[in-house]
């Protein structure tokens, strides 16, 4: 008799709930910059990726207005491609030191199809154990052989890339890790890419708009062009503050995207006011640097506040800063004694980390002012001292 897959899916629903590990959606009901309402209370958020503040920037709020239409109205090549994504994917080539670029609708997809496009049978794709779960996706959707090397170590790496010598080869890692917070060693990985001529894929979410020079991302923080990482993601709705992705690199690597990425081929462009909106993100990340230097100056502050204290903190220099808790339970709880007191801060748990790994994962933003970051330090000392932490 088979199985009803409705059925197995609501047991694992409930196996989850037992383990105090079911995800829930919550309503934000408004933003008014640190801050959130939800059900009516007002908290200071400490949870988001708008690390540079510009979701609510008057000028990327203004060029999303301005738009003459909603929706694109159909895919890219078949009639939905406007002026404002070829705008964009010109100034996100420029920015980046790339030849050209190519929007997608999510990180997600833009990985899947960049993977799923350059990898097929037979061949090897190598990648950090922490990486996003788009990227081993991508890969297994790709049908290579996918080895996957301990986090951040060179030489692990090197090892599973050896193992299949003679298979054509991609390294895909996270330039920043999204819940650690860490930075990929990218220079180490790029030279050994070279010499086992291997093509480097970097994923830089969490890095573009907040690291490098004119806050091009981790790839130019660590010195490197297209030669050295011919394959480079970012996102839109992070520290550009709002919304879809893109892949940069040669022409030859955005004509074959063009080609063969089918969630680029297969879907509805991003809206135009929306690839506006990002455009107009872009000149503000570029010019107001101000921006990343307070985000930098809030980290430190963060951090020294948080030695003081000897809170468990993982080692991590970027906005993402996770309070290691170990247990599922312990970390909701915090989370839910800190927004009694005002603030909203999530308890990342198994599956999105390890299990035994839970955490808060606390992120900081260019709006948030040093005041609120000692509010936030005042809170997890009187827990330390009640001893939820």
């Amino acid at each position: 008799m088979r199985d009803d897959v409705l059925a197995r899916l609501a047991s694992n629903t409930a196996a989850r709930e037992r383990e105090r590990l079911r995800r829930r959606l919550r309503d934000i009901e408004r933003v008014e910059g640190s801050y959130v309402w939800l059900n009516g209370k007002r908290l200071l958020s400490f949870c988001g990726n708008d690390y540079l503040g510009l979701s609510q920037h008057a000028s990327v709020v203004a060029a999303l207005r301005g738009a003459d239409v909603a929706g694109s109205g159909s895919a890219h090549l078949i009639g939905g491609h406007r002026r404002e994504h070829a705008a964009l994917e010109e100034a996100l080539a420029e920015w980046t030191g790339r030849e050209r670029a190519l929007l997608f609708s999510t990180g997600y997809m833009a990985n899947l199809g960049s993977l799923q496009a350059l990898l097929g049978d037979g061949d090897l794709c190598v990648q950090d154990k922490l990486n996003h779960a788009c990227l081993l996706d991508g890969a297994a959707l790709s049908g290579a052989t996918l080895l996957r090397y301990v986090h951040a170590d060179v030489d692990s790496a090197a090892r599973q890339l050896r193992s299949h010598a003679d298979a054509p080869a991609l390294l895909a890692t996270d330039g920043v890790f999204s819940m650690d917070g860490d930075t990929a060693p990218l220079a180490a990985l790029a030279q050994l890419c070279t010499a086992e001529q291997a093509t480097l894929m970097v994923d830089d979410a969490h890095g573009l708009g907040v690291i490098g020079p004119d806050g091009a991302g981790s790839v130019a923080g660590a010195g490197l062009g297209q030669d050295q990482v011919p394959v480079l993601m970012a996102t839109l709705g992070k520290a550009l503050g709002c919304f879809g992705a893109f892949v940069a690199g040669s022409a030859d690597l955005i004509d074959g995207l063009t080609q063969f990425a089918r969630p680029y081929i297969y879907t509805t462009a991003m809206p135009p006011a929306l690839a506006a909106a990002a455009l107009s993100a872009v000149g503000v990340a570029r010019t107001e640097s101000w921006r990343r230097e307070r985000l930098t100056a809030l980290i430190a502050r963060f951090r020294t506040g948080a030695a003081q204290l000897g809170l468990p903190l993982m080692p991590s220099s970027t906005a993402i800063q996770p309070l290691l808790l170990g247990d599922a339970a312990a970390a909701l709880d915090l989370a839910g004694q800190l927004e009694r007191e005002g603030f909203l801060v999530t308890a990342i748990r198994p599956p999105t980390v390890p299990k035994g790994k839970a955490r808060l994962r606390i992120t900081l933003s260019a709006l948030h002012e040093e005041a609120q970051v000692d509010r936030l330090l005042d809170a997890l000392a009187g827990e330390r001292l009640t001893g939820h932490l």
